[in-house]
């Protein structure tokens, strides 16, 4: 991965995480004064100025330009915004793929990414919402085979109830995150990321 695209987790005013971003729009931030950097062993607050001071340990990530090694920043806290983000996971085909852990809720294969299907378990045809309680993943064979049928009248079986995730978007957004990041996420974050 890039380096500039590795994910930085950002804190609100008050320490709450409330996004994950790139290292190149956290560098921008720190220039613009809107963040700081939080050292996370230490958790000491530092500014642009501190950091670009700082020399890059052996064999840590680093960026070079032309007169300096800049360390990454694994965690930046903005200056003035202390607001939390939305708490609801936003309906989407590939936010339930990962609730379904790209598998398909009728005979389990994990046809990949691009080949897993939306199904309704009751479908839209019979007034069924496209909404987190009546869609699962599935396979197109499964998918093609369930038609336009509820799954009792196609002889198949769910292999869970569909419900809401419980995850926050915040710790998927890049799929990816620091070590270091778990000092300011807490437990909860964990199960998230599976």
């Amino acid at each position: 991965m890039n380096v500039l695209e590795r994910p930085t987790l950002v804190l609100n005013r008050n320490w709450r995480p409330i996004h994950v971003t790139t290292v190149v729009r956290a560098l921008v931030m720190l220039w613009n004064d809107t963040a700081r950097v939080v050292e996370p062993a230490s958790f000491q607050v530092l500014s642009w100025a501190e950091w670009i001071g700082l020399e890059p340990s052996p064999g840590e990530a680093c960026i070079r330009t032309s007169r300096a090694r800049l360390r990454v920043p694994e965690v930046v806290s903005l200056a003035h915004y202390d607001r939390l983000p939305a708490l609801a996971v936003s309906f989407s085909r590939r936010n339930l793929a990962k609730r379904d852990h790209h598998t398909c809720q009728y005979c389990g294969t994990q046809p990949g990414c691009d080949a897993i299907t939306v199904d309704h378990v009751v479908p839209r045809s019979l007034g069924g919402a496209s909404s987190w309680t009546n869609c699962v993943a599935a396979c197109g064979s499964c998918n093609a085979r369930k038609a336009n049928r509820t799954p009792e009248q196609a002889g198949m079986k769910l292999r869970k109830h569909p419900e809401r995730p419980a995850w926050k978007t915040l710790y998927a957004t890049h799929g990816t995150r620091a070590e270091s990041w778990s000092r300011f996420l807490g437990a909860g974050p964990a199960a998230a990321m599976a």
